[in-house]
């Protein structure tokens, strides 16, 4: 089911056209990857899925019926630009978002403690925001995104300012938060983290839907049909790239066939999806 589904969404800002008719659903339960360069609308939509913005045309659909203000709440939301009152303690500030999105008092305040310890944070409840590090506001941004447990998360490049081992935490929490039920629209340009993370992905350019679909279907239908087949023979080891016959297992038996050949790995060669999205991006400007 979808949790998520926008039909023929449209957004003009004057005569600039930001989406033109985006139909696409976002499955239950996965995590979707939202691509595209910069200015191609990715964020007009998530604007528009939040009801920060209302589309020029088209309609998005929550759990099957028109979207609600109600809605809403049930979705965590991390723009790209960041939202802290850089004033306020970081215990205040998490407490303040945390009761916004409807959690009493004492239930913020127990979820953000088991979510502080588990950031390695404890010790920075009574800091100011304007103390913390690029990193450590991501942190706690993420926090606030997450804590009321809503049913749908939106994070609009959430590994942005994290050295290597927070990028890698984030990436962690992520995939526990998919695996305890929630649904993840990811907008990032890091394509590493799509094919890591992404079930299925939309990629949109020039305010136009491009392709969607699933990570792996659309890294196949966009390879070569080649395999790489290492063996090692009495003459050492080789490594040699052939096309896959339509049996998928021809090259590989006359292979076997041969006397003193041992076969050590047989891999279907798949394109990167940054190659991917350099080739449709590229095509998208000519």
């Amino acid at each position: 089911m979808a949790i998520i589904e926008c039909k023929n969404v449209c957004k003009n800002f004057g005569e600039k056209v930001a989406l033109d008719h985006v139909s696409l659903e976002i499955p239950e339960g996965q995590i979707f990857g939202l691509l595209g360069p910069n200015g191609a609308g990715k964020t007009t939509l998530i604007r528009i899925i939040n009801r920060i913005t209302i589309p020029t045309g088209g309609e998005v659909f929550f759990n099957g019926r028109p979207i609600t203000q109600q809605d809403v709440e049930k979705i965590g939301y991390m723009p790209e630009e960041r939202g802290l009152y850089r004033k306020m303690k970081v215990g205040d500030q998490a407490m303040y978002l945390a009761r916004l999105k409807g959690m009493s008092a004492r239930d913020a305040q127990q979820a953000l403690k088991e979510w502080f310890v588990r950031f390695g944070i404890q010790s920075w409840w009574d800091k100011k925001v304007e103390e913390l590090s690029k990193g450590m506001a991501q942190k706690l941004q993420f926090i606030t995104t997450v804590v009321h447990k809503p049913s749908l998360m939106i994070l609009d490049e959430p590994f942005s300012g994290f050295d290597p081992v927070n990028a890698e935490l984030i990436r962690q929490e992520i995939l526990r938060l998919k695996d305890e039920g929630a649904t993840i629209i990811l907008s990032t340009h890091n394509m590493e983290s799509v094919e890591e993370l992404c079930d299925n992905i939309a990629l949109i350019n020039k305010a136009k839907l491009v392709i969607t679909g699933g990570v792996e279907q659309i890294r196949r239908d966009y390879g070569n049909n080649n395999v790489e087949l290492v063996w090692t023979d009495a003459t050492g080891r080789h490594t040699e790239v052939l096309p896959r016959e339509t049996d998928g297992t021809s090259t590989l038996r006359s292979f076997l066939e041969k006397d003193g050949v041992q076969i050590n790995s047989y891999k279907e060669l798949m394109p990167r999806m940054n190659d991917i999205f350099i080739k449709l991006v590229t095509e998208g400007e000519e």
